[in-house]
Formats: C-alpha cells, sequence, structure tokens
C-alpha cells in the first residue's frame, strides 16, 4: 500500500495528502489484505518532536497512512505552500473505521489507557454499533509485552487500536509489525478516553475553526508546557518558508 498516495513533506514528516474519505477507503483496502500496515496520526506537536527526533521521523515515514490529526500541521502546509487536502483528526478516523468494521463483520481489539477506560470506550462504542466485534481489550499499564502480543494474536482481530501515546504506540507497532497477526494498527493517542467519554472533544465550532488545541488547554491547564511546542513548530515553519523549504534537517 506505500506509496499509492500523492505524499507532501511538512518539516520531515511525509503525510499522505488525503481527505477523510480518501484515508477510510485506504483503511479498507487494507482490511481486504493479509500484511499488518501501520497508521499513524502526527499533530503538531508529534511533528516538532519528529524535527529533532530522526528515529521517530523515520518510524512515521514507514506507517502505511500518516494521516494530519491537528490544523496546525494542516496550517504549515499552507505557509509552506504544500497544502494538504484537510486535517484528518485520528479519533474521526478511528470512528469512520468502526462504522467500516461493522458492516464487513470484522473485528478491533483495544489496546491502551488507563483501567476501565477501554471497557467503557467498548461499551459507548457497541452502543454506536451494535454489530461491532470487540474481540479484547488490554489497558496501557502492562509490564510484560509478550504476553500482550500473545492475548492479541490469541483474540484474532483485523484492527489494533494502539492508544499508548507517542512515541511510546509507533514505537509499539513497529517492533511488533512482524509479529501482530492483524490486517490494520492504528496509533491514536488519547482517542479511547474520546470514546469512552471522559475527555470530551471541544465544541463542533471550535473545532471547525481549529481550536480546539485552546479547549483542551483550558480543560487541562497542565498541558501548557506541552503546548508550547505548537508556537515553536510555527515558528520554525516560518524559518523553513523564508529559506524556501518544506523539510528539516536536524
Amino acid at each position: 500500500m506505500r506509496g499509492t498516495c500523492l505524499k507532501t513533506s511538512i518539516m520531515g514528516v511525509e503525510f499522505d495528502n488525503i481527505t477523510m474519505q480518501e484515508a477510510l477507503d485506504k483503511a479498507e483496502k487494507i482490511l481486504s489484505q493479509e500484511k499488518a500496515c501501520c497508521v499513524v496520526t502526527p499533530n503538531s506537536e508529534i511533528v516538532y518532536e519528529a524535527m529533532h527526533d530522526p528515529e521517530l521521523r523515520d518510524l512515521l515515514n514507514r506507517a502505511e497512512l500518516v494521516l494530519p490529526d491537528g490544523g496546525g500541521v494542516v496550517l504549515a502546509s499552507r505557509i509552506l505552500k504544500t497544502p494538504l487536502k484537510e486535517k484528518v483528526a485520528g479519533v474521526e478516523f478511528a470512528a469512520g473505521l468502526l462504522e467500516i468494521l461493522s458492516r464487513r463483520g470484522q473485528s478491533l481489539y483495544l489496546l491502551g489507557a488507563k483501567p476501565g477506560i477501554a471497557e467503557l470506550a467498548a461499551q459507548k462504542m457497541r452502543e454506536q454499533h451494535p454489530d461491532l466485534i470487540i474481540a479484547g481489550i488490554q489497558d496501557g499499564y502492562f509490564q510484560d509485552e509478550q504476553l500482550v502480543i500473545d492475548r492479541i494474536n490469541e483474540a484474532k482481530p483485523d484492527v489494533l487500536f494502539v492508544c499508548l501515546g507517542a512515541p511510546k504506540q509507533e514505537q509499539f507497532m513497529e517492533r511488533h509489525r512482524l509479529d501482530l497477526h492483524v490486517r490494520l494498527m492504528a496509533g491514536l493517542g488519547g482517542s479511547l478516553d474520546s470514546f469512552a467519554g471522559t475527555v470530551k472533544r471541544a465544541p463542533r465550532w471550535m473545532i471547525r475553526m481549529n481550536l480546539e488545541w485552546f479547549y483542551r488547554l483550558l480543560k487541562e491547564p497542565w498541558r501548557f508546557g506541552r503546548m508550547l511546542r505548537l508556537p515553536k513548530f510555527l515558528f520554525a515553519v516560518l524559518r523553513a518558508r523564508g529559506k524556501g523549504e518544506s523539510t528539516w534537517e536536524n
């Protein structure tokens, strides 16, 4: 599947320049194959980290689908005059996958979040999609990684949601790409909290105006230090534009 979509480089991260529907269409094609494919959803914070971490950057670029999860990435693409079609938020992509899995009769395994969150997320998912098959659940607080791999393979899911936070989830997927007998695995950060309802997303009007980051800051002020990466990222983008570049040399 790699290389079938137009790629757009934003500060060294090679994004698929596709719409949400195109991303879901590609995911559905992957679900008809046997090979384990990876989906990553970098936002501006993760791209900023990847600018300074070649290993993370390589991990992201090896994924079959690299989706722009955040208005900051889309804004950067416009500043660099290499515009992405649209933001493809990871949690919304995941919601679309639930519909596909329910329709196709394929199964899902949930990995990550605090104990009890994935169970609540699964309950909410089934309320929306009664035919959805949840093959298994594992919280993110595990010590024996091989035991987790064995449990996932025993459950035989078609899709694995890996919600361990970046870069841990990307490292996990790449490390076990050949070990896991799944068709698609997606690194989705805190999406299980969103599905469970323990973390509320911003109102629709804020999402449309790319102010979701501000809503999260109001709700979780402890994130302030992390969110300073956004202006740092945009400053680096503006500097790169001034040099006529769209990539980053560490």
